[in-house]
């Protein structure tokens, strides 16, 4: 891996920090010099790693949020934009998968409402901070967490049914879910071009952590049987930490990236017209005019 870039100082929010790869990035991260905001939405588990990386000399605080539901996403929004004045990185991790359809606490399908969702809304309330960063401090950096589970969806997303009413499968859901972080994050690097912004999507591989653990089903059994094979989550965080400090990417926009090199998505991932319909779709689902 190359070299990474002098972090010390730089704020960044990771989602989905209390466990896996989210925990692993930003325990390194604050090993980096990094102010880290560990975002989960349990609070005692938060406060656990946030003491943890005090313990060894890191600079960590804690931001409690159930990011399934809108009103919890704007208020946490609302106090990073009240206690900091820049957000040099903003890594949208959280994420899960429901072998049975759910809806979250908006009425909406909870795969959707948590793994598309949470980090298009998220991402737009702190983008007058991110785009403020970039313009005092040279750039600001949005990573988005998806997945190769996103090329299972070959037809592209199912416009008119994103929510899975009709036929609801855990794994299609999730794969449509991936897919749209990879076109959100096309979008977002269009509509930031100039900015200073950038905005990546990666996926981190098959990593042994909490995954699926919600799932009391086959689909848990199955991933607990392939454990022994999978990336370590200090393992599957290294395209994270890569991508929010190593000078490589910086300028860098719009790509997806695996094992902390360019990849190429799916041909579903690359349809423009797609990410700027689910941009539209997004907005209204969140009810906010984009700062894009």
């Amino acid at each position: 891996m190359a070299v990474q870039a002098n972090i010390t100082g730089k704020v960044v929010l990771i989602t989905g920090a209390t466990n896996g790869i989210g925990k692993a990035a930003a325990e390194a991260l604050a090993g980096q010099g990094a102010v880290v905001i560990v975002a989960g939405r349990n609070k005692a588990r938060v406060e656990t790693v946030v003491d943890g990386i005090r313990a060894r000399g890191g600079d960590a605080r804690g931001a409690v949020a159930d990011l399934s539901l809108q009103a919890d996403v704007r208020e946490m929004a609302a106090q990073v934009l009240a206690k900091y004045d820049r957000l040099d990185v903003l890594l949208n991790n959280a994420g899960a998968i429901f072998n049975r359809r759910i809806e979250s606490g908006d009425g909406i399908e909870m795969t959707f409402a948590l793994n598309h969702l949470s980090y298009f809304l998220l991402t737009n309330l702190l983008l007058p901070l991110l785009k403020d960063t970039a313009a005092r401090c040279g750039e600001a950096r949005v990573i988005n967490v998806s997945s190769d589970a996103h090329q299972m969806v070959r037809g592209g997303l199912n416009f008119d049914d994103l929510q899975n009413r009709r036929r609801y499968m855990g794994w299609i859901a999730y794969g449509q879910s991936k897919l749209a972080n990879v076109l959100f994050t096309r979008e977002l690097a269009r509509r930031l071009d100039g900015s200073g912004v950038t905005a990546n999507a990666l996926h981190p591989g098959a990593v042994a952590s909490g995954f699926a653990a919600n799932n009391t089903s086959p689909m848990y059994a199955l991933f607990k049987l392939a454990r022994p094979f999978m990336k370590t989550p200090e393992q599957g965080a290294q395209t994270l930490i890569y991508l929010a400090s190593s000078p490589d990417v910086r300028g860098v926009t719009g790509r997806y990236f695996a094992d902390s090199r360019e990849k190429r998505p799916s041909a579903a991932a690359l349809d423009d017209a797609a990410a700027r319909r689910l941009w539209e779709i997004s907005e209204e689902m969140v009810r906010v005019g984009a700062a894009v």
